[in-house]
């Protein structure tokens, strides 16, 4: 299984992925620009904190996490370079962020919220261990969009 390195995201990362990472069809709904607050946030480095990382692959920007962590838990967020995605790299890429975020931060349980027409990366994190726990309704990208939001139980108690 591919392993791969983290970072501290860069200002040079950030705005790589901000304004190059574009996603085909449906999935240009992840295209940074598209939701104003993200994108700020994500430019931002007071805002966008220590908790962002670059996932590489030795030189290579193959993607970005973002944990946040509560008292238990960890938020997660990802999101990787889009000539990669729909080609079987998922598994490692996400078990791999994973493994760093558990190491790191010790959570009971990891959450992620994913866009439910997002079948590919749902059915990847079910894969790997998420359970689905809750449907709601989130302002977007201009519109109001069904997500899931899903969890990990660790097995670390604390």
């Amino acid at each position: 299984m591919m392993t791969y390195t983290f970072l501290p995201l860069t200002q040079n990362q950030a705005e790589q992925i901000a304004y190059d990472w574009q996603y085909e069809g449906e999935f240009a709904f992840y295209d940074m620009p598209n939701d104003p607050e993200d994108l700020a946030e994500f430019l931002d480095p007071d805002q966008r904190t220590e908790h962002y990382y670059a996932a590489m692959d030795e030189t290579q920007l193959i993607g970005f996490f973002m944990f946040e962590p509560g008292q238990d838990s960890l938020e997660l967020a990802l999101g990787m370079r889009p000539d990669l995605t729909g080609r079987g790299n998922g598994t490692a890429f996400l078990e791999s962020g994973l493994a760093f975020a558990i190491q790191k931060y010790q959570p009971r349980y990891i959450e992620l919220a994913v866009a439910t027409f997002n079948e590919r990366a749902i059915r990847l994190y079910a894969k790997s261990g998420f359970e689905p726990i809750e449907r709601f309704q989130q302002e977007t990208n201009g519109g109001s969009y069904e997500f899931v939001k899903m969890c990990l139980h660790t097995g670390i108690m604390k």
